[in-house]
């Protein structure tokens, strides 16, 4: 019967395919598995050859095996003289030799079933890089990818923010990416990427598992430099302190006072949540109190419980606006502060559109260049060198916050962070939005911060903070 199952293999097609396509996969999967090992760098795509597309393979062509052979047998069955051979083959294990090749047979079925467990265990860590995430849907990924290799969590990866801890949430982020896979392969996907992501996991689950909302504690000294768009390049210095505040202790104070455990707040508001319509707070003797826009619809919006993610919209994925990131460049001495109105036309060449980030470079170098040649031919000739760079850092800058390919904008995203990039703490703290007594939500400035110094030139409190 052994001899009559191995005939039912090799007479096959069906099976001597399946078996090519086995062999074939495993050892290119070996091979490449040793080449990743010896540190060869092939990028995401490497690894989704390795351990995703390989090992279905390997599958496929497994599954076909005995699916040639029974197919094969069946066909055998229905010739002259066939009615003796079963459709399925009957191994007798009191004969040596049977059980000789069964234990063969366990022994390759074991070693396929590691090969496949360790498959899958790196494919789903491959799943779950930054690289695949970023870097393999390479067009449609790039601003997001870019943006986060800049952030704040530039070393946390995508999977620990947007899937979290636990099964059940693994699973839903793979059925949501075959969609996405779908979408990228039919071109169908939205440009530029919608947000906010409404079913993106709660904060508490991600979020809270490193920043804990009783460390929230205290006041944090933020100093911003500013230049006006003036000849010399006013430099102009910002002093805040940000009442970063939390719940240690026996309540909670400063802006985190939001995310107090005793706390709860609801808002109604549009898709976008740019516009919040209804404010519901809940305290922790369970008073509700209910604020509302005066102006708002009082029907239809989105209601939804606040976290992290409604003030901090961008914590991975900042795009900074242009002013900033030119204050930026010449504060850290990357635009030369000395050449005369650099802020000004660093400003203009870059708050444009551009039909790609070569373009881009192109244009901004030839309008700085073409600027101080006509009206500073002295310094254009002096600084050449100072306005090439000049026009890097910008050409660098436009590359890292706009993509034409994904119409994404200076103003495609903005940060709810404050009040400068968008309406942000005012969507809520503002006169309108009033209970039916009319007593409305705090709006006062020093609710979240104190100012020390405003755009100042030489501010005194800076000799405080720094007497050296």
């Amino acid at each position: 019967m052994v001899k009559n199952f191995v005939v039912s293999i090799t007479r096959s097609t069906i099976s001597l395919i399946g078996t090519a396509l086995a062999v074939a996969t495993l050892v290119l999967m070996l091979s490449l598995f040793m080449i990743e090992r010896f540190g060869f760098e092939g990028g995401p795509y490497l690894g989704i050859l390795t351990f995703l597309i390989l090992p279905m393979i390997f599958v496929v062509g497994l599954t076909l095996i005995p699916i040639g052979a029974v197919l094969w047998r069946r066909k055998r069955s229905k010739m002259a003289g066939g009615d003796s051979v079963p459709l399925m083959p009957v191994f007798d294990l009191n004969v040596p030799k049977t059980r000789h090749w069964l234990l063969i047979f366990l022994v390759a079925t074991m070693f396929n079933v590691i090969i496949l467990s360790a498959a899958t265990y790196k494919g789903v860590e491959v799943m779950e890089s930054v690289e695949f995430c970023g870097m393999a849907c390479h067009a449609v990924m790039e601003p997001e990818h870019t943006a986060h290799q800049r952030s704040p969590h530039s070393r946390v990866k995508c999977a620990e923010c947007h899937i979290g801890p636990g099964a059940d949430w693994f699973v839903k982020s793979k059925l949501d990416g075959a969609w996405q896979l779908i979408a990228v392969a039919l071109d169908i996907y939205p440009r530029p990427i919608l947000t906010p992501l409404h079913d993106l996991r709660p904060a508490r689950d991600t979020c809270e598992q490193c920043h804990w909302p009783t460390k929230f504690v205290g006041d944090k000294l933020s100093v911003r430099k500013h230049y006006e768009d003036d000849e010399v390049n006013t430099e102009l210095t910002t002093a805040l302190l940000l009442r970063v505040g939390g719940s240690e202790g026996v309540g909670s104070t400063g802006i985190h006072w939001h995310v107090d455990p005793d706390v709860s707040i609801r808002y109604r508001s549009n898709e976008s949540r740019e516009e919040i319509y209804q404010v519901e707070m809940t305290n922790s003797d369970g008073v509700i109190t209910e604020y509302s826009d005066r102006k708002a619809p009082e029907e239809g919006g989105v209601w939804r419980t606040m976290d992290c993610v409604d003030c901090h919209n961008r914590p991975s994925h900042i795009y900074q606006p242009p002013g900033n990131e030119i204050d930026k460049a010449m504060s850290t001495g990357v635009i030369d502060q000395t050449l005369p109105f650099v802020k000004r036309e660093s400003l203009r060449v870059i708050d444009a559109e551009y039909d790609s980030h070569e373009a881009a470079r192109v244009a901004i170098t030839d309008g700085l260049t073409q600027y101080y040649s006509d009206n500073y031919p002295e310094i254009a000739s002096e600084k050449s060198a100072a306005i090439s760079t000049a026009a890097d850092a910008l050409g660098d800058i436009y590359s890292v916050n706009v993509f034409p390919q994904m119409q994404v904008w200076w103003n495609t995203y903005p940060n709810h962070i404050g009040h400068e990039q968008s309406p942000g703490c005012f969507r809520c703290h503002n006169k309108r939005m009033r209970t039916p007594e009319r007593e409305k939500i705090t709006s006062e400035c020093d609710t979240c911060h104190v100012l020390l110094a405003e755009e100042e030139e030489d501010p005194e409190i800076m000799y405080t903070l720094n007497p050296e």
